[in-house]
């Protein structure tokens, strides 16, 4: 087997959350160690990895960026090597993803290009968003890049292809989170009540018109809500009800447009039902979009690259907080396809691992040229 699809079983098996992959930081810190030290600068921030392969006469410093968290799924894949931390899945391909960027960083410390390689081990991608906070730590001061690449599983295009695109490759993401407060009550007596999930259900369906009545229709945003919680019995009014969704968006416009609107309707709604409404927008991601310039540099490689296929794609609602990197510093990031039958996010997602030593290959030559 070869050593990095070993390596990335290891890793599937042990997936943890946000902040919490200290598990996985011990891992690829043991890996580390075996590599020559000489060639390698290592420091950490919080869980996670710093490491910068020093060139032969570096004139630059190229950026590698690889994200460590699992998602908190139970997984059903039926895999020898699946996960032994219960409720908790590598669902996201973060496991392939830190396999990778392993291999290449291990064949850039035995055979170094002029460049310095700087490769970001970053933590909690999956939420409460580890890429903002990381640029700003001072840990990263010293390990700061020029140019900054990394890429995503995609389980519908085959192992061989990649696709990217120049400019906007991912949309700008918030997440939703809206509880309503009320009085509770016998469900015999309703006057006496203020009933959250009446008021909720008409705040859920009146949502439904702020992208198509509130955002210019040549650009693109979603919301959704995809989970209600309230209530605790049938014959008893709620007093309490939480609904947490998602909002996308293709521009900055739209996503604040979004924001304000909710607001306004939250406002609204507290009047009209006599009710306290609390809103929090969570965690919220840039939008990751590609440089121009690397994106046709990397496009007029790959083309000319053996057992490589790129194409070019349209723009994602997928949120990424990759972003915050692409924003700071001139970056590319694109698709590697995996060949799997279930997508992202899915207890049964099961990527090719031949995708591993294919990209490690392709991404080590790719630096190297």
């Amino acid at each position: 087997m070869d050593s990095f699809i070993k390596i990335r079983r290891d890793l599937h098996l042990i997936p943890e959350l946000g902040f919490q992959e200290f598990k996985t930081q011990a891992y690829l810190l043991d890996y580390l160690s075996s590599l020559d030290q000489e060639r390698m600068v290592i420091d950490t921030w919080r869980t996670g990895i710093f490491v910068r392969v020093k060139g032969l006469n570096s004139t630059r410093t190229i950026g590698y960026r690889t994200d460590i968290d699992g998602l908190p799924m139970k997984e059903n894949t039926g895999l020898e090597f699946s996960s032994i931390h219960e409720g908790n899945m590598h669902a996201c391909g973060h496991d392939v993803h830190m396999s990778i960027a392993l291999g290449v960083l291990t064949n850039l410390v035995n055979e170094p290009i002029n460049d310095d390689v700087v490769f970001i081990f970053q933590p909690a991608e999956e939420g409460p968003g580890g890429a903002e906070p990381l640029l700003k730590s001072e840990e990263f001061k010293p390990f700061k890049p020029d140019v900054i690449y990394g890429l995503h599983i995609a389980p519908e295009y085959p192992v061989g292809t990649i696709a990217t695109k120049p400019g906007m490759l991912f949309a700008h993401t918030s997440e939703l989170f809206i509880d309503f407060h009320g009085l509770s009550g016998h469900a015999a007596f309703p006057h006496l009540t203020n009933d959250m999930i009446v008021a909720s259900s008409h705040f859920i369906t009146q949502v439904q018109s702020v992208v198509s009545r509130n955002v210019n229709p040549l650009d693109s945003a979603v919301i959704t809500i995809g989970k209600i919680t309230g209530g605790t019995v049938q014959n008893v009014i709620a007093d309490h009800v939480r609904i947490e969704g998602t909002m996308r968006a293709l521009s900055e416009e739209a996503m604040l447009k979004l924001k304000n609107r909710i607001e306004s309707l939250v406002n609204g709604f507290k009047e009209s039902f006599q009710c306290k409404i609390e809103v929090d927008f969570g965690s919220n991601y840039y939008g990751v979009i590609n440089d121009e310039s690397l994106t046709n540099e990397f496009f007029h490689f790959a083309k000319q690259y053996d057992g490589i296929e790129a194409v070019l794609c349209n723009v994602a609602m997928t949120g990424e907080d990759f972003g915050y990197m692409t924003k700071e510093i001139p970056g590319l990031m694109f698709w590697i396809g995996v060949n799997s039958d279930f997508g992202l996010h899915n207890q049964k997602l099961n990527p090719d691992e031949n995708v591993i030593p294919l990209m490690i290959r392709f991404i080590s030559d790719f630096m190297k040229q």
